[in-house]
């Protein structure tokens, strides 16, 4: 039988990201500090574009947005959002759900597995995803223990137990 073994993912539900999309736009339709503003949130691709007719307007959208979010258990971290330019009237943000674990972030997760984790244990990286195994399944719970306790600048789950 092989060894017990997980996989160290980054994924959002896409599925949820626009619902909490959807409230947020249904939320500066309806109160009164977004009247008047042209406060508007939508997909524009892969990115989310939000737009209002004053700065403090298309920030306090962005808040809204990221309320909804952890409403919904999105981390933050997966969202990337740039800061407000100036087009026309207008004032747009662009933002972006960010997946997967890059190279670098499943090199520096690998490493803190090697470094502080249990003896045995071994950390593969497997495209955008992590999977780490051991002999032992002890030694699995000690290692989602230790990546729980980091603070890594990306989310985590774990995924494929066994």
């Amino acid at each position: 039988m092989a060894d017990p073994s997980f996989d160290i993912v980054s994924k959002v539900d896409r599925q949820e990201v626009d619902n909490a999309l959807n409230q947020t736009a249904k939320e500066a339709a309806t109160r009164y500090d977004f009247k008047g503003t042209g406060a508007e949130i939508s997909w524009s691709g892969e990115t989310i574009l939000l737009r209002a007719g004053s700065e403090e307007r298309v920030k306090a959208l962005l808040d809204v947005f990221k309320e909804k979010l952890v409403k919904r258990q999105i981390s933050l971290k997966t969202l990337d959002a740039g800061e407000p330019q100036q087009s026309g009237k207008d004032y747009r943000l662009t933002a972006t759900v960010n997946e997967g674990i890059s190279m670098d972030n499943a090199k520096k997760v690998a490493k803190l597995i090697r470094d502080e984790g249990p003896k045995g244990v071994q950390p593969q990286i497997q495209g955008e995803q992590l999977r780490v195994s051991a002999k032992k399944k002890d030694d699995l719970q000690a290692v989602i223990a230790l990546v729980k306790g980091s603070e890594f600048d990306f989310a985590v789950q774990f995924t494929n137990y066994r």
